[in-house]
């Protein structure tokens, strides 16, 4: 079918597989330049012009089993800003009509896709792509690139509200980060974050107080985070400038507790985890937790019998 010339297949009426789905698709656009088939709705609002997108997608060649491109393959696939990192004109177009949850299928004539040129070797001239889109994940990033886009003098001017906004999303990016265990990535958003708090000088008590509200979250998340990194000097830290914010916080308490066991300082360990079960008798992960303590203390206080037991084991008592 592919060699048959196309004013020859028109002639005899044979039709291609992209015409075939093409009757069964909506123009999006009015001049049949995206054509598109919702396979299973989304739920929520369309994907935001200035948003970033976390996306499965495959793009297929008429007549042609394999994809040229996909991502089905990733099992945590990184957030694309629009207009930025979406590079097919039609695709990012066909992306602002979905919700969250979407799947949905677009032809893309050339002129919305890679044109008269092509993309060889993949892409042949005047070729007629199908994209099949599933939305994962959507978060509108428009506010958070308008607000570094200012100067430090005019971020310290802009109402608290959009402040607390852009770190919302700052720390929205980080815990997506953070699911996917990126955790290097998570951490460098979360600390984003607290910059802007921490750069932000309140123009009254009602200011402080909100600014010290949004940075506790932060402060937690970043702590945990450096808990998966291993690193738990820097995870105690954190966890400790969150009980600077809320003292007797749980969380902040487990996590100091935790960053002191994995250190081996076990007094200080049972102390912090022992505060935080008082406040939640029936946790499950602070009861994990002291319980891999005790096991801890007591293989430590084993090395310890034995190595004392060696030690003395060549000296003989005097007569």
């Amino acid at each position: 079918m592919q060699f048959v010339d196309r004013e020859e297949r028109h002639r005899v009426g044979i039709q291609t597989p992209f015409q075939r789905l093409a009757q069964q698709m909506q123009d999006i656009l009015g001049d049949g330049g995206i054509l598109k088939e919702v396979v299973h709705a989304g739920e929520g609002p369309l994907v935001p012009r200035d948003g970033s997108v976390c996306i499965n997608f495959s793009g297929f060649l008429e007549y042609s089993d394999e994809p040229f491109e996909s991502t089905t393959h990733v099992k945590y696939p990184r957030m694309m800003k629009l207009g930025r990192d979406v590079t097919v004109c039609g695709l990012e177009l066909g992306l602002l009509t979905m919700r969250r949850g979407e799947f949905s299928r677009f032809l893309l004539q050339p002129s919305y896709a890679y044109g008269e040129m092509g993309c060889p070797p993949l892409i042949p001239p005047v070729a007629t792509l199908l994209y099949e889109v599933h939305i994962i994940d959507f978060l509108d990033s428009a506010q958070v690139d308008e607000f570094f886009a200012l100067s430090p003098e005019e971020q310290n001017c802009v109402p608290l509200p959009t402040l607390l906004s852009v770190v919302d999303t700052e720390r929205s990016f980080g815990n997506r980060c953070f699911n996917q265990r990126r955790y290097e990535d998570a951490k460098d958003r979360y600390k984003q974050a607290m910059t802007l708090l921490r750069n932000r000088e309140p123009a009254s008590e009602e200011e402080r107080r909100h600014i010290r509200e949004a940075s506790l979250p932060v402060l937690l998340n970043l702590s945990f985070t450096y808990l998966r990194l291993e690193r738990p000097r820097k995870a105690m830290n954190y966890g400790h400038k969150a009980l600077e914010v809320s003292p007797g916080n749980t969380k902040a308490l487990f996590r100091c507790g935790q960053a002191y066991l994995e250190m081996k300082d076990y007094e200080k360990a049972q102390d912090y985890l022992t505060m935080a079960q008082a406040k939640k008798p029936f946790d499950p992960n602070i009861n994990d937790s002291l319980r891999k303590l005790a096991s801890c203390y007591k293989d430590c206080l084993d090395k310890e019998k034995e190595m004392c037991t060696k030690m003395f084991s060549g000296f003989k008592p005097d007569k």
